[in-house]
């Protein structure tokens, strides 16, 4: 089982998508390289179907040690909704992290929708602005990790093949047994909860209530 475990988390490192051959230096390429992975798998969090953006991100921040386990060993977290200023505007990072080994920041944003080249440019302004305002002298080039509910690879390919800014994009899932298809036909949170409380109310009115005791002929 743990050798199972460890060939899959091995397989969505090998297939993750970034452009860090073209914007890593070398000596660091590698351990980009291995810290992404191509899906990362929240099933520790309790998401409703369907999310916002803010609930996810409030989720993953409830399970931050989770979190950051699921991301890799050598993260550490920085802050949430990451405030950035640009010539009197005001920019916010859903996530920032922080790479020991690396030793670099790593902005994160999370999107509950599919991939769009958009997004792409988006971080890269990210990490720009990452780099000039708050990057220290003795740090490393800032990384962008795009985090969405689905992707084509194809334009994932596209959208990353001129950007000058190391950026990886995954996806993510919060079970690995139900089909996303499937969702739809199982109660939300929400409804979930009700039901268990309805239950538990007729349970305890069921116990409360008086045993019948027959008359005596």
């Amino acid at each position: 089982m743990l050798q199972q475990f460890k060939a899959h988390a091995y397989q969505k490192t090998l297939t993750a998508q970034h452009n860090f051959e073209q914007t890593v230096p070398g000596p660091q390429q590698s351990s980009a390289v291995l810290a992404l992975k191509d899906e990362y798998l929240f099933d520790f969090l309790e998401l409703s179907v369907p999310h916002s953006e803010y609930e996810l991100e409030q989720a993953l921040l409830g399970n931050v040690r989770r979190f950051l386990s699921e991301m890799g060993g050598d993260f550490t977290f920085v802050g949430n909704q990451y405030r950035l200023e640009l010539a009197g505007q005001e920019y916010f990072l859903d996530l920032l992290l922080f790479h020991r080994e690396l030793q670099c920041l790593v902005a994160v944003e999370l999107k509950i929708d599919e991939f769009r080249p958009e997004y792409a440019g988006k971080m890269n302004f990210y990490l720009s602005l990452l780099n000039q305002t708050v990057r220290k002298a003795h740090e490393q080039p800032s990384i962008g990790i795009i985090i969405c509910q689905s992707k084509n690879r194809t334009v994932v390919e596209f959208a990353l093949r001129d950007v000058n800014k190391p950026i990886g994009v995954a996806t993510y899932t919060y079970t690995d047994t139900l089909p996303n298809e499937l969702w739809p036909f199982f109660p939300s949170n929400e409804e979930l909860v009700r039901r268990l409380d309805a239950v538990t109310a007729a349970l305890q009115a069921q116990a409360g209530a008086k045993p019948v005791i027959p008359a005596k002929e």
